[in-house]
């Protein structure tokens, strides 16, 4: 599976996740190239390789009329007195992007209003953008979803990021590390601090990682093809660099536990109401079967799936949710499909799509809830909706 890993243990910033996602093309240039040709009002970017700590990287600058933005600035004058969430929508819908890097920016805009919109308290319709900061940090969103896309991985996988520590001073006085809106961006993701003093991630590299990366976690084992160092500005005693790596991991595999046992004695919805609370408690599956017992009596297999270190908390839910006196064992390892879900535009609003990927299969269905929905609003059958969504 082509993996893309992010070392974010010098956190994150749209600068450095371009400049690193550059570095694993094969020539750069072109890449930069293909980026000023995208249409961003008054925006040149520009590389250079530069070393920090002896490490040799790229250094992605945006001039915006000729002047670069200082980091801080831009990235914290979100709440500020110019360009707002429409007029943003309005930029990305004359750049000349695919549609998919157009929803891909949009979306990662919309985590970043609704961050500040959180933090501020007030309504996201309220939220404003400094007007070369803005264009600054479209670059870099745009730069990022445009790489990503091109590149293409299966899966993107990251570190725990290094948010930094102590204060930034910023548009609003001084604010701790991490920012208020870059911690609401990284809710559920894991993250450290450490005793680098400074803002190591910034709101729009927490919003680039929450929108692109489907795990948090240790480096996958990966068959590294290409490597790239995206330098920050700053120089720290620790190299300012963000590392991606770009390779194949193997498919995917895990070791699941399947408990089992007989019911003869419960009622249909006896068994139903089981089987939905095993699920709502986090069961990787429930399936239940027809079978027939001692004395020609019939009876029902219940079958749970569930991680290995999630046994015993089944094992004591199935007594608690039916009525059996026993239930079996058995470790086994599965096979499976990288799955994801994303968002896409249709003509019926923002619908999601499940999908599926591995072993030399691709596949993609839409979710049957947004289907349903849909279908019950414009009183139209479920293939209809389906239809009219797949011919755009």
């Amino acid at each position: 599976m082509k993996t893309l890993f992010l070392d974010c243990g010098m956190g994150a910033a749209g600068d450095m996740l371009t400049a690193a996602l550059l570095e694993l093309f094969p020539n750069p240039e072109q890449e930069l190239e293909a980026l000023n040709a995208l249409g961003i009002p008054k925006v040149v970017f520009q590389l250079e390789r530069v070393l920090k700590c002896g490490i040799a990287g790229t250094h992605v600058t945006v001039r915006v009329d000729g002047v670069e933005e200082s980091e801080e600035m831009h990235e914290h004058h979100h709440h500020h007195h110019h360009s707002s969430l429409h007029d943003i929508g309005h930029l990305v819908e004359h750049l000349q992007l695919k549609e998919t890097v157009r929803q891909d920016v949009l979306a990662v805009y919309r985590l970043i209003a609704e961050a500040e919109s959180h933090v501020h308290q007030v309504p996201v319709s309220e939220i404003h953008f400094h007007e070369v900061g803005t264009l600054d940090a479209l670059a870099d969103i745009t730069a990022v979803c445009y790489l990503l896309r091109k590149l293409a991985p299966q899966q993107v996988v990251a570190s725990p990021v290094h948010v930094g520590s102590g204060q930034v001073r910023c548009a609003h006085g001084v604010l701790p590390v991490p920012a208020p809106a870059t911690a609401c961006l990284l809710k559920g993701i894991p993250m450290t601090g450490g005793s680098i003093q400074g803002e190591l991630c910034t709101p729009t590299g927490a919003a680039l990682l929450r929108h692109f990366v489907n795990s948090f976690g240790e480096m996958p084992t990966m068959r590294v093809e290409c490597i790239g160092y995206g330098m920050g500005t700053k120089d720290f005693p620790v190299a300012n660099c963000l590392r991606a790596m770009l390779g194949e991991t193997e498919e995917e595999s895990d070791l699941v536990v399947e408990i089992s046992c007989n019911l003869d004695d419960m009622t249909a919805e006896e068994i139903g109401f089981a089987t939905e609370q095993l699920l709502e408690k986090g069961a990787l599956d429930v399936t239940t079967m027809p079978i027939g017992m001692k004395k020609g009596r019939p009876g029902t297999l219940l079958t749970v799936l569930c991680k290995p270190s999630e046994k015993e908390r089944f094992v004591q839910l199935i007594f608690q949710t039916t009525s059996t006196l026993g239930v079996r064992e058995n470790l086994m390892r599965r096979h499976i499909l990288h799955r994801e879900t994303v968002t896409e535009e249709t003509p019926f609003g923002r619908v999601r799509k499940k999908l599926s990927s591995g072993y030399g299969v691709t596949r993609a269905k839409w979710e049957y809830d947004d289907l349903a929905r849909i279908a019950k609003e414009k009183n139209l059958s479920l293939e209809a909706v389906k239809s009219m969504i797949d011919n755009g």
